[in-house]
């Protein structure tokens, strides 16, 4: 599922599937979207930082149209202890790469890799 910006509508709780994992998408491009990001960040419950939330920053392959601020990127990843992924999503071997990446996070968030815990997604990384 995917959402613009947290918290969710309350409306429709009772029909939303589970939540295993977040991942909060930033384009380089858009200083609104790392705010948008860091807004949304006050309505993630605490527990979810231990090992289900990551954030993918997208249009990498532009740095010399970077509007935000690369440290303040790196900097969520640190407060959150949460990864932090770099694509380019007008690449295709690059976007399923991507995809590929963020599908066995979401497999380990969810519990469906015997053995593997989400919280040691910074020794994985």
């Amino acid at each position: 599922h995917i959402a613009t910006s947290l918290p969710l509508p309350s409306e429709r709780d009772h029909l939303r599937p589970r939540i295993d994992m977040i991942v909060f998408m930033i384009d380089i491009k858009s200083k609104y979207s790392l705010k948008n990001v860091e807004d949304s960040l006050a309505h993630v419950d605490a527990r979810f930082f231990l090992g289900k939330v990551c954030f993918l920053v997208t249009g990498v392959g532009r740095v010399n149209c970077c509007s935000v601020d690369m440290n303040a990127v790196w900097k969520l990843g640190e407060n959150y202890c949460s990864p932090v992924l770099f694509c380019e999503l007008e690449l295709e071997g690059t976007r399923v790469a991507t995809a590929q990446r963020l599908l066995r996070m979401l497999q380990i968030c969810a519990g469906h890799v015997p053995g593997v815990s989400a919280l040691y997604f910074s020794t994985l990384m």
